[in-house]
């Protein structure tokens, strides 16, 4: 497999799991809102704590085959792809946080 389809794939794979983490935490945020989805106040997570987890934990090696494949004679064509994944992950800690902080 060529350099070029495997950094193809890998951003792929960064969108998505960045996309889950997400819709994870403002799913959950909204159903705790609404009431349907109440955190266990005795420090248990719980499964979409852990799958965010999961999430996150996989984006490193996603993240680190991405740069190693990537075309840096074209810098901007990178970042671009970066650009949405970032943007993703840092809504899903804002949101993450901001729950945090009503506890």
């Amino acid at each position: 497999m060529s350099n070029q389809r495997i950094n193809r794939i890998s951003s792929y794979v960064m969108l998505g799991l960045s996309l889950f983490a997400m819709f994870l935490v403002s799913g959950a945020t909204i159903l705790t809102m609404l009431g349907r989805f109440n955190p266990s106040p005795d420090g248990d997570e719980g499964t979409p704590a852990h799958l965010f987890q999961l999430a996150i934990g996989l984006l490193l090696p996603a993240g680190l085959v991405f740069l190693v494949t990537a075309d840096w004679r074209q810098p901007l064509k990178v970042a671009k792809r970066l650009a949405l994944p970032a943007v993703c992950l840092v809504l899903a800690f804002m949101i993450l946080y901001y729950m945090e902080q009503l506890r």
